[in-house]
């Protein structure tokens, strides 16, 4: 006999958000991040395209900005499909790498600006979220 275990600890289902063809297709065709998020401005990717983009560029409060952006319009996508705070939020989806990536860049971006405790929440929500990530 086979029984499936939930788990014990009552953990929450992991939170999938819904794709974002047009958004998707845009990125992909190589429409610039700051258009695709004018265009999208709820999909977390082009936020964090943007933020990648400063960051890398040495524009660390720019990047700041846009992670926290894309960050905040990830979490509210989260809300809408059902997450409440807490659970997975799997790297392996790909409409929740936006969201994700933002995270990343705005832990790394806080860091850089000396803003220790706004990185370690960051981090720590990137564990929460799929401890895969190793953050």
């Amino acid at each position: 006999m086979t029984h499936s275990h939930g788990n014990l600890l009552g953990e929450p289902p992991a939170t999938l958000l819904p794709p974002s063809p047009e958004a998707e297709r845009e990125l992909a065709e190589g429409v610039a991040a700051a258009e695709v998020a004018a265009h999208h401005p709820t999909y977390s990717a082009a936020w964090a395209a943007l933020a990648e983009e400063a960051v890398e560029g040495g524009r660390v409060i720019e990047a700041y900005a846009y992670a926290r952006t894309g960050y905040h319009r990830g979490l509210d996508a989260l809300r809408r499909n059902g997450w409440k705070g807490f659970g997975p939020v799997p790297w392996s989806h790909e409409p929740n790498r936006g969201f994700l990536r933002c995270v990343t860049v705005l832990a790394r971006a806080a860091e850089a600006i000396g803003e220790t405790a706004e990185q370690e929440r960051c981090t720590q929500l990137l564990r929460d979220c799929d401890p895969s990530l190793g953050a």
